[in-house]
């Protein structure tokens, strides 16, 4: 007899050597399953579709005395499937053979428990980064200086590009910001009113806002503060705005122009030689995912337009070269990760003593092709419908993806200027699978022979 508590089969079948059941016991929890009709007959016709597992089980067990265990779906006269974990064992003297099941219903539905946990973590997750993303496009949009500071020592913990560029300039990046106290940032004065100030939003949640001076200009700025929770400490939420002149006014003789590049629906720059942002309309804003025009002054164009072979640094070089570019493909790689094919205009001229490029950059990713060969595919495959009903679903099928292969193998011949061994290359195919469909084609004759040698 076993000992009490430990775990028991849920069924138990004795077997002659031709796996015919002759005996049948069930574990208490099942009792209620009658299992008589098993009797007699062959353990492969009572398992439903599992009967290969079964014959592989037995043979092992003829062979080797025991069987590994395998899972199997068991059925029951009653109609109850149950997801169940045999092996069988092979009695003394050759007298038969003992099946063993253990019932993983439990195991299976704390599977499907623990998939259903994991998607709702990874759809919370992503929830997470969705509201992470448009909190971070929120700051970046503001036209306020807007950075937070850890409660206990005043030290940055993040800042905007207006915050960086209030406090140190276009001289050091944001990364060189990060990490520093923030009353070394601002002018000696102003540090113990600032102090005084956060003391009492940490006290009593508010306090009236300040002036405070920043940069080399010591340029007035109204800082306020307010308290909130992050990951690990509370931090400040310290919010400035200039006093003074607006951080980089636009003069009046250029609000006009500004407002004309804003209407402009495709993406307009100014640059330097060096490939540094100066202007830029809404447009362009948009297509490289920054909320604020001002977010992007003094960046570098290779930042987001970093194409090998047809980035900024080609492309000023090219202008440098012949004055003019015109529809340079390359693509965008937005802030949020969206990746964008372009088209670049581009012309040189001379501000002062400065050279500047003026750029138009043109969204071209839903710009439908005009070619004839569409035009030709769209046709051989409308013409295709005339012939159902009176063609078979399997011919008709054939037909349809050889028209739509034939096609394909003609662009990429096309786009390799008939350079076989590029165009396997771009269809993913080997040479000579390209070779067997220009000879299926006909296309042996037709394209431009430009194989290499």
């Amino acid at each position: 007899m076993s000992e009490s508590g430990s775990p028991q089969p849920d069924v138990t079948l004795l077997l002659d050597m031709d796996g015919v059941i002759r005996e049948a016991t069930l574990s208490p929890s099942m009792s209620r399953e009658n299992i008589d009709d098993w009797l007699g007959r062959p353990w492969t016709e009572v398992v439903g579709a599992a009967g290969e597992k079964i014959q592989r089980m037995m043979q092992d067990t003829q062979r080797t005395g025991i069987s590994a265990f395998r899972q199997i779906t068991q059925k029951f006269p009653s109609g109850l499937e149950l997801p169940m974990e045999f092996t069988t064992v092979l009695l003394g003297g050759r007298a038969g053979m003992l099946a063993i099941g253990k019932n993983l219903q439990a195991v299976a539905e704390l599977q499907a428990r623990l998939i259903s946990a994991q998607q709702t973590i990874e759809r919370d997750y992503w929830k997470l980064r969705e509201i992470e993303t448009r909190y971070r496009v929120v700051i970046e949009d503001s036209n306020e200086a807007v950075l937070l500071a850890k409660v206990a020592d005043l030290k940055i913990v993040e800042a905007n590009r207006t915050a960086t560029a209030a406090l140190a300039g276009s001289t050091r990046r944001r990364e060189g910001l990060i990490g520093r106290d923030f009353r070394e940032e601002i002018a000696a004065k102003d540090r113990e009113p600032i102090e005084m100030m956060l003391r009492r939003v940490r006290d009593q949640g508010k306090a009236p806002g300040i002036v405070i001076h920043l940069g080399k200009e010591a340029a007035p700025w109204m800082i306020r503060g307010s308290l909130m929770t992050n990951e690990t400490a509370p931090v400040f939420l310290l919010r400035m705005t200039p006093t003074g002149k607006s951080v980089g006014a636009v003069p009046a003789e250029h609000e006009g122009l500004d407002g004309l590049l804003d209407q402009l629906p495709d993406a307009v720059a100014i640059i330097d030689d060096n490939g540094a942002i100066k202007r830029a309309n809404r447009a362009f804003t948009e297509l490289v995912e920054i909320g604020s025009k001002d977010a992007v002054v003094d960046e570098n164009l290779n930042r987001w337009m970093s194409r090998p072979g047809a980035d900024a640094s080609v492309l000023i070089s090219n202008v440098q070269r012949h004055g003019v570019v015109r529809l340079l493909s390359t693509t965008v790689q937005g802030e949020l990760g969206t990746e964008t094919e372009i088209e670049v205009s581009a012309s040189g001229y001379e501000q002062g003593a400065d050279k500047r490029l003026a750029l138009v950059l043109r969204n071209v990713a839903r710009r439908l092709s005009p070619s004839p060969e569409s035009d030709t595919l769209r046709t051989a495959l409308a013409s295709m419908n005339e012939t159902v009903g009176k063609t078979p679903l399997r011919k008709l099928v054939k037909s349809t993806v050889g028209v739509v292969e034939q096609h394909y193998v003609r662009a990429a011949l096309q786009l390799a200027n008939g350079n076989r061994t590029t165009a396997s290359e771009i269809l993913g195919l080997s040479r000579q699978s390209l070779y067997a469909k220009l000879d299926r084609y006909n296309l042996n004759d037709k394209e431009p022979n430009g194989e290499e040698q």
